[in-house]
C-alpha cells in the first residue's frame, strides 16, 4: 500500500467510524442542520414557490396553446388533446395550494385564488346543462364576454356562480359528468357554428376564461419572482414570522382544506357536486398533489418540470435541529398521506358511495385521518420551534 492509499484509508476509516464523535467535529449532516435557520428556511421557500408558480404558469401557457388549436380547428383529436393539457398543468398548480392560508400573495384581500380555482361550480351559470338548453352567461347574448366581465361576474350572488379560472374551463373541456364511469363528455359540436346554439360565444368564452387564468397565475409568480421589491423580498426578510406563515399554510391546507372541505364533505355528502374536479374525473390526483405539495415544503424539495431535483433549507431540518424525532415522526406521517392520497382511486365520486366498510370510503377515510393527524404534528413541530401562536383553517 502506498504512502497516499495508506493515508486515504485511514481518513476514511475516521469518517466511518464516525469523525463527527470527536470534540470540534461535525458530519456534513449535522453542519447542514446546524446551518439551517429561520431566514435560510425562508429563502428557501421562496425559491421554492417560485419554481413550482413558473411550472405551473409554463403548463398553463401549454393549456392555452392546446385550447387555441383546438378552437381553431374544432375536433374531437383536438379537444382531447385540449383536455390533456389542462391535466398535465393541474399536476403543477396542485402543489402550489401547499403556498396558501395566510395571507400571501394567492389569498390575500386582493388575491386572485378565488377567480383561480374556486369551487364547487353550478355549471349552469355558465353553460348549458341537462334540461335546461338555455341557461348560463354563453346563452346570454347580451352579456359581453370579456376578462373584466368574467371578473365581475364571478361569485356574484354566490359562492357558486363560478365564472372563472380551472374549473370554469374544466367544465368547457368536458362538460357535466353523468357518467359513473367516466368523466364529462362534452362533444366537440359545441364549438362548430350550426351544431349547437351559441358556439361562437363559447369559443369566445373558452378563450377569455384561459387568458385570465394566464393572468392571474402571472400575477402570482411574479410576485415571488426573485431580485425585485415583491412579496418575496418582503417574505425573505421575514425570519421567524415568515416560518410561522408557512406552517399556518401547510397546516390549514393538510386539515381544514384537505382532509376536511375536499374530502370530509363529500364523504358525508356522498354528493359528485362536492368533488373537486367533477368534470374531468381528476379529483383523485388533486387529492395526490395536495399532499405532495406539503411534503415538498416541509422536506425543502420539488421537482421541475424539467425533471431537475430543486433541494433547499427544510422544516423538517430546522425543526429537527431542536427535536429530531419528533422531525422524523412528521416527515413519516406526510409521507404515509402522500401513500393514502395515491391509494384513492378514479372515478372519486364512486369512491364516496356506499356505508362505512366500503373499499373506497375507507381509502378516503384513511387519508383523512393521516392529513389531520399531520396538521396536530406541524403544530407541535411549530412549537418546538418556539412558535405558538397558529390559526389554521379549519373544516
Amino acid at each position: 500500500m502506498t504512502l497516499r492509499v495508506a493515508r486515504r484509508a485511514v481518513l476514511g476509516g475516521m469518517l466511518g467510524a464516525g469523525l463527527s464523535a470527536m470534540p470540534g467535529w461535525m458530519s456534513v449532516a449535522q453542519a447542514q442542520t446546524a446551518s439551517v435557520s429561520a431566514k435560510t428556511v425562508a429563502t428557501g421557500y421562496a425559491e421554492l414557490v417560485y419554481a413550482n408558480y413558473s411550472d405551473t404558469l409554463a403548463a398553463a401557457r401549454d393549456m392555452q396553446q392546446a385550447i387555441a388549436a383546438f378552437l381553431a380547428t374544432p375536433s374531437q383529436a383536438a379537444l382531447d388533446a385540449a383536455r390533456k393539457s389542462w391535466l398535465a398543468a393541474r399536476e403543477f398548480y396542485g402543489q402550489t395550494e401547499a403556498f396558501r392560508f395566510y395571507g400571501g400573495p394567492i389569498d390575500d384581500d386582493n388575491g386572485p385564488e378565488g377567480q383561480i380555482n374556486a369551487w364547487p361550480m353550478d355549471e349552469s351559470y355558465v353553460d348549458y346543462v341537462e334540461g335546461k338548453p338555455n341557461t348560463g352567461l354563453i346563452n346570454n347574448p347580451k352579456f359581453k364576454i370579456t376578462k373584466a366581465n368574467l371578473a365581475k361576474q364571478n361569485e356574484r350572488g354566490g359562492e357558486e356562480n363560478i365564472a372563472t379560472g380551472w374549473h370554469a374551463i374544466e367544465f368547457l373541456l368536458w362538460g357535466q359528468d353523468l357518467s359513473e364511469t367516466g368523466p364529462g363528455n362534452r362533444p366537440f359540436e359545441d364549438y362548430v357554428d350550426g351544431k349547437r346554439p351559441h358556439a361562437d360565444r363559447r369559443r369566445t368564452y373558452l378563450k377569455v376564461v384561459t387568458e385570465l387564468l394566464i393572468d392571474d397565475l402571472n400575477q402570482v409568480t411574479q410576485a415571488w419572482a426573485p431580485g425585485k421589491k415583491n412579496y418575496r423580498s418582503r417574505f425573505e426578510a421575514g425570519g421567524t414570522e415568515s416560518v410561522r406563515k408557512i406552517i399556518v399554510g401547510l397546516g390549514s391546507l393538510s386539515r381544514g382544506e384537505l382532509a376536511g372541505e375536499r374530502m370530509e364533505v363529500a364523504l358525508n355528502s356522498q354528493d359528485q357536486e362536492d368533488e373537486h374536479s367533477c368534470f374531468s374525473d381528476n379529483t383523485h390526483r388533486d387529492m395526490v398533489t395536495n399532499a405532495t405539495g406539503i411534503q415538498n415544503v416541509w422536506l425543502g424539495q420539488y421537482t421541475r418540470r424539467d425533471g431537475k431535483a430543486l433541494k433547499v433549507a427544510s422544516l423538517a431540518e430546522l425543526v429537527g435541529a431542536k427535536n429530531a424525532e419528533l422531525a422524523s415522526t412528521t416527515s413519516a406521517q406526510i409521507a404515509r398521506t402522500v401513500k393514502a392520497t395515491e391509494g384513492i382511486q378514479a372515478p372519486f365520486d364512486r369512491e364516496i358511495i356506499g356505508g362505512a366498510d366500503a373499499p373506497g370510503r375507507k381509502r378516503i377515510q384513511a387519508a383523512v385521518d393521516s392529513a389531520t393527524e399531520q396538521s396536530k404534528l406541524l403544530v407541535q413541530s411549530a412549537n418546538a420551534i418556539g412558535i405558538t401562536k397558529l390559526t389554521l383553517v379549519q373544516p
